[in-house]
Protein backbone atom coordinates (compact mmCIF):
# COMPACT_ATOMS: atom_id res chain seq x y z
CA UNK A 1 0.00 0.00 0.00
CA UNK A 2 1.04 3.87 -0.62
CA UNK A 3 2.77 5.33 2.61
CA UNK A 4 0.19 7.70 4.45
CA UNK A 5 2.22 10.72 3.34
CA UNK A 6 1.59 10.09 0.09
CA UNK A 7 -1.74 9.08 0.14
CA UNK A 8 -2.52 12.59 1.84
CA UNK A 9 -0.72 14.38 -0.86
CA UNK A 10 -2.85 12.87 -3.85
CA UNK A 11 -5.96 13.57 -1.41
CA UNK A 12 -4.60 17.39 -1.48
CA UNK A 13 -4.04 17.43 -5.24
CA UNK A 14 -7.64 16.35 -5.63
CA UNK A 15 -8.95 18.55 -3.47
CA UNK A 16 -7.35 21.48 -4.74
CA UNK A 17 -8.42 20.22 -8.14
CA UNK A 18 -11.78 20.44 -6.93
CA UNK A 19 -11.47 23.83 -6.10
CA UNK A 20 -9.89 24.96 -9.57
CA UNK A 21 -11.51 22.83 -11.69
CA UNK A 22 -8.41 21.44 -12.69
CA UNK A 23 -7.56 18.02 -14.16
CA UNK A 24 -4.42 15.84 -12.30
CA UNK A 25 -1.95 13.10 -13.89
CA UNK A 26 -3.17 9.29 -13.67
CA UNK A 27 -1.91 8.34 -10.20
CA UNK A 28 -1.93 5.12 -11.64
CA UNK A 29 0.92 6.77 -13.70
CA UNK A 30 2.56 7.90 -11.14
CA UNK A 31 2.29 5.38 -8.94
CA UNK A 32 1.82 2.27 -10.47
CA UNK A 33 1.59 -0.19 -7.64
CA UNK A 34 -1.39 1.81 -5.85
CA UNK A 35 -4.10 -0.65 -5.16
CA UNK A 36 -7.89 -0.59 -4.94
CA UNK A 37 -7.29 -0.19 -0.79
CA UNK A 38 -5.17 2.92 -1.43
CA UNK A 39 -7.69 4.58 -3.58
CA UNK A 40 -9.72 4.18 -0.82
CA UNK A 41 -7.59 5.26 1.68
CA UNK A 42 -7.17 8.39 -0.70
CA UNK A 43 -10.94 9.09 -1.26
CA UNK A 44 -11.29 8.67 2.86
CA UNK A 45 -9.01 11.45 3.37
CA UNK A 46 -10.64 14.12 1.15
CA UNK A 47 -14.18 12.77 2.55
CA UNK A 48 -13.19 13.80 5.96
CA UNK A 49 -11.21 16.88 5.25
CA UNK A 50 -14.77 18.00 3.41
CA UNK A 51 -16.66 17.12 6.51
CA UNK A 52 -14.61 18.72 8.88
CA UNK A 53 -14.79 21.95 6.83
CA UNK A 54 -18.77 21.72 7.40
CA UNK A 55 -20.16 19.95 4.29
CA UNK A 56 -22.99 17.40 5.25
CA UNK A 57 -23.30 13.99 4.12
CA UNK A 58 -26.34 13.21 2.24
CA UNK A 59 -25.61 9.56 0.51
CA UNK A 60 -23.57 7.84 -1.87
CA UNK A 61 -23.60 6.91 -5.17
CA UNK A 62 -22.34 3.70 -6.52
CA UNK A 63 -20.50 3.45 -10.03
CA UNK A 64 -19.83 1.00 -13.16
CA UNK A 65 -22.69 -1.53 -12.03
CA UNK A 66 -23.81 -1.86 -15.82
CA UNK A 67 -22.50 -2.95 -18.99
CA UNK A 68 -23.00 -0.29 -20.70
CA UNK A 69 -20.53 1.74 -18.08
CA UNK A 70 -17.98 -1.10 -17.95
CA UNK A 71 -17.67 -1.02 -21.38
CA UNK A 72 -17.44 2.76 -21.84
CA UNK A 73 -15.06 2.85 -19.22
CA UNK A 74 -12.99 0.18 -19.75
CA UNK A 75 -13.06 -0.79 -15.82
CA UNK A 76 -15.02 -4.20 -15.02
CA UNK A 77 -16.33 -3.77 -11.40
CA UNK A 78 -18.48 -1.42 -9.68
CA UNK A 79 -17.29 1.94 -7.32
CA UNK A 80 -18.75 3.72 -4.71
CA UNK A 81 -18.34 7.32 -3.34
CA UNK A 82 -20.08 9.87 -1.43
CA UNK A 83 -22.43 12.84 -1.90
CA UNK A 84 -22.42 16.15 0.16
CA UNK A 85 -25.57 18.26 0.39
CA UNK A 86 -24.04 21.26 -1.70
CA UNK A 87 -23.81 18.87 -4.73
CA UNK A 88 -28.08 18.41 -4.67
CA UNK A 89 -30.11 20.21 -7.33
CA UNK A 90 -33.70 20.73 -7.85
CA UNK A 91 -35.43 19.45 -11.07
CA UNK A 92 -35.65 22.46 -13.64
CA UNK A 93 -32.53 24.09 -11.90
CA UNK A 94 -29.44 26.05 -13.62
CA UNK A 95 -26.38 24.83 -13.39
CA UNK A 96 -22.76 26.69 -13.16
CA UNK A 97 -21.18 24.94 -15.84
CA UNK A 98 -17.38 26.26 -14.54
CA UNK A 99 -17.51 24.35 -11.01
CA UNK A 100 -16.93 21.23 -13.28
CA UNK A 101 -13.62 20.49 -14.76
CA UNK A 102 -15.93 18.01 -17.48
CA UNK A 103 -19.70 17.16 -17.12
CA UNK A 104 -21.12 14.03 -18.44
CA UNK A 105 -24.56 13.63 -17.53
CA UNK A 106 -25.96 9.63 -16.39
CA UNK A 107 -28.98 8.21 -15.83
CA UNK A 108 -29.96 6.50 -12.74
CA UNK A 109 -32.64 5.56 -9.75
CA UNK A 110 -31.92 6.88 -6.50
CA UNK A 111 -33.21 4.94 -3.44
CA UNK A 112 -34.01 6.96 -0.39
CA UNK A 113 -33.53 5.34 2.90
CA UNK A 114 -35.88 5.04 5.74
CA UNK A 115 -34.03 2.42 7.93
CA UNK A 116 -30.59 1.39 8.37
CA UNK A 117 -28.51 -1.55 5.77
CA UNK A 118 -26.22 -3.29 6.57
CA UNK A 119 -23.82 -6.79 5.55
CA UNK A 120 -22.19 -9.27 5.48
CA UNK A 121 -25.72 -10.78 3.73
CA UNK A 122 -27.93 -8.25 2.26
CA UNK A 123 -30.04 -8.94 0.06
CA UNK A 124 -32.01 -6.98 -2.69
CA UNK A 125 -35.48 -8.07 -0.55
CA UNK A 126 -33.99 -6.41 2.57
CA UNK A 127 -33.03 -3.31 0.13
CA UNK A 128 -36.51 -2.95 -1.25
CA UNK A 129 -38.20 -3.51 2.64
CA UNK A 130 -35.27 -0.46 3.85
CA UNK A 131 -36.57 1.71 1.22
CA UNK A 132 -38.97 4.57 1.95
CA UNK A 133 -39.20 5.47 -1.94
CA UNK A 134 -37.17 5.66 -5.50
CA UNK A 135 -36.61 8.46 -7.51
CA UNK A 136 -35.48 9.35 -11.02
CA UNK A 137 -31.97 11.34 -10.65
CA UNK A 138 -29.47 12.47 -12.78
CA UNK A 139 -26.29 12.03 -11.87
CA UNK A 140 -23.08 14.60 -13.03
CA UNK A 141 -19.97 13.05 -13.65
CA UNK A 142 -16.95 15.11 -12.71
CA UNK A 143 -13.34 13.84 -13.30
CA UNK A 144 -10.49 15.60 -11.46
CA UNK A 145 -8.10 12.77 -13.13
CA UNK A 146 -7.30 12.62 -16.68
CA UNK A 147 -9.57 10.57 -18.55
CA UNK A 148 -7.54 8.71 -21.40
CA UNK A 149 -5.55 5.32 -19.41
CA UNK A 150 -7.56 5.58 -16.46
CA UNK A 151 -8.41 2.69 -13.91
CA UNK A 152 -10.67 1.99 -10.66
CA UNK A 153 -7.98 3.33 -8.65
CA UNK A 154 -7.77 6.36 -9.86
CA UNK A 155 -11.54 6.57 -10.34
CA UNK A 156 -12.31 5.36 -6.62
CA UNK A 157 -9.34 7.86 -5.46
CA UNK A 158 -11.48 10.92 -6.99
CA UNK A 159 -14.65 10.02 -5.07
CA UNK A 160 -15.89 7.85 -8.07
CA UNK A 161 -15.83 10.84 -10.52
CA UNK A 162 -19.46 12.28 -8.71
CA UNK A 163 -19.59 15.52 -9.37
CA UNK A 164 -23.66 16.52 -8.37
CA UNK A 165 -26.72 14.96 -8.43
CA UNK A 166 -30.31 16.26 -9.98
CA UNK A 167 -33.43 14.87 -8.13
CA UNK A 168 -37.14 14.83 -10.35
CA UNK A 169 -39.69 12.67 -11.66
CA UNK A 170 -42.55 11.21 -9.32
CA UNK A 171 -41.05 9.63 -6.44
CA UNK A 172 -42.17 5.76 -5.77
CA UNK A 173 -42.42 3.02 -3.68
CA UNK A 174 -40.28 -0.28 -4.26
CA UNK A 175 -43.67 -2.08 -4.49
CA UNK A 176 -45.95 0.63 -7.01
CA UNK A 177 -43.64 -0.51 -9.72
CA UNK A 178 -41.49 -3.11 -11.54
CA UNK A 179 -38.07 -1.45 -10.95
CA UNK A 180 -36.63 -3.66 -13.76
CA UNK A 181 -38.47 -2.34 -16.51
CA UNK A 182 -37.89 1.70 -15.55
CA UNK A 183 -36.68 2.96 -18.66
CA UNK A 184 -34.92 6.57 -19.74
CA UNK A 185 -34.72 8.34 -22.80
CA UNK A 186 -32.00 11.43 -22.37
CA UNK A 187 -31.94 14.25 -24.61
CA UNK A 188 -29.83 16.98 -25.26
CA UNK A 189 -30.95 20.38 -26.72
CA UNK A 190 -34.08 18.59 -27.56
CA UNK A 191 -32.27 15.58 -29.66
CA UNK A 192 -32.27 12.58 -28.04
CA UNK A 193 -29.15 10.50 -27.03
CA UNK A 194 -29.00 7.89 -24.69
CA UNK A 195 -32.09 5.42 -23.95
CA UNK A 196 -31.75 2.42 -21.35
CA UNK A 197 -33.55 -0.06 -18.80
CA UNK A 198 -32.70 -0.25 -15.29
CA UNK A 199 -32.33 -3.90 -15.05
CA UNK A 200 -29.39 -3.21 -16.49
CA UNK A 201 -27.57 -2.13 -13.50
CA UNK A 202 -27.05 -5.48 -11.67
CA UNK A 203 -30.45 -6.83 -13.64
CA UNK A 204 -32.11 -5.19 -10.40
CA UNK A 205 -31.09 -1.84 -9.54
CA UNK A 206 -31.33 -2.23 -5.84
CA UNK A 207 -28.62 -5.46 -6.28
CA UNK A 208 -26.61 -2.39 -6.18
CA UNK A 209 -28.00 -1.07 -2.73
CA UNK A 210 -27.14 -4.44 -1.62
CA UNK A 211 -23.57 -4.81 -3.21
CA UNK A 212 -23.17 -1.44 -1.52
CA UNK A 213 -23.92 -2.38 1.99
CA UNK A 214 -21.80 -5.94 1.91
CA UNK A 215 -19.15 -3.63 0.63
CA UNK A 216 -19.46 -1.11 3.86
CA UNK A 217 -19.18 -4.49 5.95
CA UNK A 218 -16.14 -4.99 5.19
CA UNK A 219 -14.97 -1.63 6.75
CA UNK A 220 -16.92 -1.72 9.68
CA UNK A 221 -19.98 0.32 8.68
CA UNK A 222 -23.53 0.57 7.07
CA UNK A 223 -25.76 2.72 5.25
CA UNK A 224 -27.71 5.06 7.51
CA UNK A 225 -31.55 6.06 8.02
CA UNK A 226 -32.00 9.31 5.54
CA UNK A 227 -29.57 8.20 2.53
CA UNK A 228 -30.24 9.02 -0.81
CA UNK A 229 -28.23 6.01 -2.57
CA UNK A 230 -27.74 6.68 -6.53
CA UNK A 231 -27.45 2.70 -7.60
CA UNK A 232 -25.60 3.29 -10.91
CA UNK A 233 -26.45 4.26 -14.67
CA UNK A 234 -27.95 2.47 -16.96
CA UNK A 235 -26.91 4.62 -19.89
CA UNK A 236 -23.39 5.58 -21.75
CA UNK A 237 -22.66 8.97 -19.86
CA UNK A 238 -23.37 12.07 -21.83
CA UNK A 239 -20.88 14.81 -22.56
CA UNK A 240 -22.64 18.36 -21.99
CA UNK A 241 -20.92 21.50 -22.92
CA UNK A 242 -22.06 25.17 -21.45
CA UNK A 243 -25.23 26.00 -22.56
CA UNK A 244 -26.90 22.85 -23.39
CA UNK A 245 -30.20 21.26 -21.75
CA UNK A 246 -30.88 17.98 -20.52
CA UNK A 247 -34.24 16.19 -20.28
CA UNK A 248 -34.47 12.84 -19.55
CA UNK A 249 -37.90 11.19 -19.50
CA UNK A 250 -38.49 8.26 -17.15
CA UNK A 251 -41.93 7.08 -18.60
CA UNK A 252 -44.68 7.04 -15.50
CA UNK A 253 -41.83 7.70 -13.24
CA UNK A 254 -41.78 11.46 -15.07
CA UNK A 255 -39.15 13.71 -16.41
CA UNK A 256 -35.88 15.61 -15.18
CA UNK A 257 -34.69 18.72 -16.32
CA UNK A 258 -31.46 20.84 -16.44
CA UNK A 259 -29.36 23.92 -17.90
CA UNK A 260 -25.78 24.42 -17.66
CA UNK A 261 -24.68 27.48 -18.07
Amino acid sequence: MLKPDIIAQIAEELAEADRTHGVVPRITARYPDATIEDSYAIQGVWRDKNLAAGRRLVGRKIGLTSKAMQQATGITEPDYGVMFDDTVYENGSTIAFDQFSNVRIEVELAFVLNAPLEGPHCSLFDVLRATEYVTPALEVLNSHIELEGRTIVDTISDNAAYGGMVLGGIPMRPDQIDLRWVSAMLYRNQTIEETGVAAGVLNHPATGVAWLANKFHQHGSRLEAGEIILAGSFTRPMWVQRGDTVHCDYGQMGTITCRFE
